[in-house]
C-alpha cells in the first residue's frame, strides 16, 4: 500500500505587536518643542552668518554711504545711497576722475553738527546695529565725497574766468558738472604733493573742496587730501531705484599725460 507523506509541523506564529492606540498621546509635546527649537536654531544660524558676512563685506569689500549735501550734483543727489569699494586705495591705485569718500582731513567740515540720515522708523539701537554691520549706510559723520581731479605730482590749474580746468596742461571737458556751473570761479595753479590727491565737487559753486582749503603760497599742500584719509571709491548709486547708476571714470581723463618730472 502507498504511504502518506508527512507534512512538516507548522512553526508557531510570532505574537503580533499590539497596535498603537491612536488616542495615546506619548511624547508628542516634547517632539513639537524639539521641532520648534530646531527651526529657531536654524534661523538664528542663518541670520548670524548673514550678519557676519555683511560685517566682513563692510570691513574689507564694500560699504554704503548716504549723500547729505548737493556738492556732487547732479552725479549724486541729496539722500542718495552709494556703494563704496574698499579695495581702492587699499589694493588698487586711485585714478583721475574717481569719486571718492574720505575722512575730514582737518577742518573741512568746520564746527557744524554732523548731518543725520533720513529716519528709517526703526529704533535707534537697531539702526546703529544695522549700520555697524553695513546693512544700513553710514551717516555723513566726518566723511566727505568728491571727485579726484589731480594725482600726486600733477599740476592742476584754472584761470577762474570760465576757462576749463587743466591737468598737466590738458584742458578737461567735464560732462559731469552741474548744468550751467563754471569749471571754477576760483583761480588756482597748484602741484599736488606726494601721497595726496586734489579733489573737487561736481557742483563747483556749491562745493567747499580742495580750492576752498588751499591758500595763496601753499601750492596745494593744504588743499590736497592725504590718500591715507581716503576710505574708498564710490562705484554705484544704489538708492533710490530711480537714481541707479554706475560711477565710472569719464573719458576726459584718458588724454591727461603723466606729470612732468621735477
Amino acid at each position: 500500500m502507498g504511504s502518506t507523506a508527512e507534512r512538516p509541523a507548522a512553526e508557531p506564529a510570532e505574537p503580533a505587536e499590539p497596535a498603537e492606540d491612536e488616542n495615546t498621546t506619548g511624547d508628542h509635546g516634547g517632539s513639537l518643542l524639539h521641532t520648534v527649537w530646531s527651526f529657531v536654531r536654524e534661523v538664528l544660524i542663518v541670520v548670524g552668518l548673514a550678519l557676519a558676512l555683511s560685517l566682513v563685506l563692510k570691513t574689507w569689500v564694500v560699504q554704503s554711504f548716504w549723500i547729505p549735501s548737493g556738492s556732487m550734483e547732479n552725479t549724486l543727489r541729496v539722500d542718495d545711497r552709494v556703494a563704496v569699494s574698499l579695495f581702492t586705495p587699499r589694493f588698487a591705485d586711485l585714478d583721475r576722475g574717481d569719486v571718492v569718500v574720505f575722512s575730514d582731513p582737518g577742518g573741512w567740515l568746520g564746527a557744524q553738527p554732523p548731518a543725520e540720515a533720513p529716519a528709517t522708523g526703526l529704533p535707534a539701537a537697531v539702526e546703529q546695529g544695522l549700520s555697524w554691520v553695513g546693512i544700513l549706510p553710514e551717516d555723513a559723520g566726518n566723511h566727505l565725497i568728491k571727485r579726484v581731479i589731480g594725482l600726486p605730482g600733477d599740476r592742476v590749474a584754472c584761470q577762474g574766468d570760465g576757462s576749463p580746468v587743466t591737468v598737466n596742461g590738458v584742458p578737461l571737458t567735464e560732462p559731469y558738472l552741474y548744468p550751467g556751473a563754471a569749471p571754477s570761479d576760483t583761480a588756482f595753479d597748484i602741484r599736488v604733493p606726494e601721497g595726496h590727491v586734489w579733489v573737487m565737487g561736481d557742483h563747483r559753486s556749491d562745493s567747499a573742496d580742495s580750492r576752498e582749503h588751499d591758500h595763496p603760497g601753499e601750492n596745494g599742500s593744504a588743499g590736497s587730501v592725504p590718500i591715507d584719509d581716503v576710505v574708498g571709491r564710490a562705484v554705484a548709486v544704489m538708492w533710490p531705484v530711480s537714481h541707479l547708476d554706475w560711477l565710472g571714470v569719464p573719458e576726459t581723463f584718458e588724454s591727461v599725460p603723466p606729470p612732468a618730472a621735477g
